[in-house]
């Protein structure tokens, strides 16, 4: 591979999804040069893959709650969308012409529930504002003189930006380009990576039976709650694995989840399978005279428990529990799930673990690089899905498009 030595750009921003592409707008607008380098074929892969089956931009929960989500970096990520929170993500999204609504979870989409046309509206209001994207374009970390590598189907090019913004995404989605493939690079420069970890991922158990396997493998439940010591119970629904759980009301307590597996070798959820009635209905239900009816019927006739539900008591009670209805109004409150494995970090919908904020400065500014910045994915947070994954990429890259902007007009001053 031939190395070209090219023309100096003002910024070079590594990355196109959300976060690199907030930050070319904030720096175009400021009537800076951008160039955008993606080493995929087109920007934003990710997140049109997000918005298949609906495209959830943001929340609108009220800000404690919101913040709230974002767990052990509540405070940095706090900082962020004091600047750029859910409000403000929804007037910028109108502003590209794109209406928005708010849904019945209180998550918030585009009226047309597609990524796509919404993407379209913002890319050409980038390349009209003269930001230039070079697609198959991938960084590969920087040469003896500092000069960014960057190759392509031409041979490799070696840039001298006045500042650069890394916004490669995290670890999950190795396909649509988040592959990690930075971190070493970066350590090499002397910055601490926190390794890379499944979020938002589906978890294992020791072993589902043949039967529920084969039965009920891809079957949603919905209308339930889950329930994690120290955490409050969680309404919603999620999906049953070969090996296990996965869906939304599993995500939302991936963290955590996680963090049990790995300091004790496993978890355990407790899931409501009927959270609109109390334990004194279900028990009052089931004291029902049962008659001839299997306990099958009886729990369908009284309690409407069937299907993927009454399968998994099956899988998870002890025969005897059936015939003591005290323990098993308990056990239809709080059915134990024991998780003992993590699916793997490429399955994951986003990742935890990256760049820590302590290794930044206000600005998104590595200490350890001067003008180089870092935002989105690639920093150590994570949050559940719901919006809170997106606005939190959109408010770190506008926090780092403008903090690229403190730092070129002080290196002017």
């Amino acid at each position: 591979m031939t190395a070209t030595a090219s023309a100096p750009s003002s910024v070079a921003i590594i990355g196109g999804g959300p976060a690199g592409l907030m930050a070319a707008e904030v720096l175009a607008l400021a009537g800076i040069k951008v160039d955008l380098f993606d080493a995929m074929p087109s920007v934003g892969r990710k997140f049109l893959l997000a918005g298949v089956g609906g495209m959830n931009i943001t929340h609108s929960e009220a800000k404690p709650a919101f913040l709230s989500r974002y767990a052990e970096r509540e405070a940095e990520m706090a900082e962020l969308l004091g600047e750029f929170d859910a409000d403000a993500l929804r007037n910028w999204i109108h502003e590209l012409g794109i209406e928005t609504f708010v849904g019945t979870s209180g998550r918030v989409f585009p009226k047309d529930m597609k990524a796509a046309p919404l993407l379209r509206a913002w890319l050409r209001r980038l390349r009209e504002n003269g930001v230039h994207i070079h697609n198959r374009h991938r960084w590969l970390g920087w040469d003896a003189k500092g000069r960014l590598r960057i190759a392509n189907a031409d041979g490799e090019l070696l840039l001298k930006p006045r500042a650069t913004l890394l916004a490669l995404g995290g670890g999950s989605w190795a396909r649509l380009g988040s592959d990690g493939a930075w971190a070493p690079l970066l350590e090499a420069q002397g910055v601490n990576v926190q390794p890379l970890l499944p979020s938002n991922c589906g978890f294992e158990v020791a072993a589902w039976s043949e039967f529920l396997r084969n039965k009920f493998a891809g079957a949603p439940l919905k209308n339930v709650s889950l329930n994690l010591s120290g955490q409050g119970p969680r309404a919603g629904e999620f999906v049953l694995t070969e090996k296990g759980i996965e869906g939304s009301l599993v995500y939302a307590l991936s963290a955590q989840i996680r963090q049990l597996i790995h300091s004790k070798g496993e978890a355990t959820v407790y899931l409501d399978l009927l959270p609109q009635r109390s334990l004194e209905v279900v028990k009052k239900a089931l004291l029902k005279p049962r008659g001839s009816n299997s306990m099958a019927k009886h729990l369908h006739r009284t309690l409407g428990l069937d299907g993927v539900k009454a399968a998994l008591m099956r899988e998870l009670l002890a025969p005897e529990q059936f015939d003591d209805h005290t323990r098993l109004a308990r056990s239809i409150k709080a059915l134990p799930i024991t998780l003992v494995g993590i699916r793997p970090l490429d399955e994951a919908i986003s990742s935890a673990g990256g760049v820590p904020f302590e290794q930044l400065d206000a600005n998104l500014m590595l200490n350890a690089l001067p003008g180089v910045f870092c935002a989105g994915e690639m920093l150590d947070w994570e949050a559940p899905t719901g919006g809170y994954l997106l606005t939190g990429c959109f408010a770190s890259g506008r926090r780092a498009g403008q903090g690229i902007i403190n730092w070129l007009n002080k290196a002017r001053a």
